[in-house]
């Protein structure tokens, strides 16, 4: 599942900006369309639980790890496979990242409990090339779901 045009409905900042509230509303928006991303897989169960699973680890701790990427990643009861989705926006989301700056690149991934060592290969692989800079750049720069694909060949 790939979306080049992500959006999600945001609420305006209020003049306190640093809001806890709002950044957490604005954030759960972002999750429910990435889950939205995931039911076109007929992968999932209870969408609604799989919805309240990414929130509750999103506040565990964010995974927006910097460089305008988040990679909100649960085992869930409500996963019946590995799943993996893209999402790319352009203008970017507030997501809590570490570095404090817009999120612009989604990688969303739901796995069953039992089902560890894809989970966690995939999302080692994930790190690793995210670290580098001309990865991430054909990933903002893909024009087709097609070059989302090639960019994972091209650093293999």
């Amino acid at each position: 599942m790939i979306d080049l045009d992500f959006r999600a409905d945001q609420e305006e900042a209020p003049e306190d900006s640093e809001s806890t509230k709002w950044r957490e509303r604005n954030k759960e928006r972002v999750l429910a369309q990435l889950v939205k991303l995931l039911e076109k897989s007929d992968r999932t169960g209870n969408n609604t639980k799989l919805l309240n699973d990414f929130i509750h680890r999103e506040r565990k701790a964010s995974t927006g790890i910097g460089n305008g990427i988040a990679i909100p990643h649960i085992r869930s009861m409500q996963a019946k496979e590995f799943i993996l989705g893209f999402a790319r926006s352009h203008e970017g989301f507030d997501f809590d990242s570490l570095d404090g700056k817009p999120t612009r690149i989604f990688f969303i991934m739901a796995a069953p409990p039992y089902d560890d060592n894809l989970y966690l290969k995939v999302f080692k692989a994930l790190a690793e090339n995210l670290q580098y800079e001309s990865f991430r750049q054909e990933l903002i720069s893909a024009e087709e779901p097609y070059d989302i694909i090639r960019a994972f060949r091209n650093v293999e």
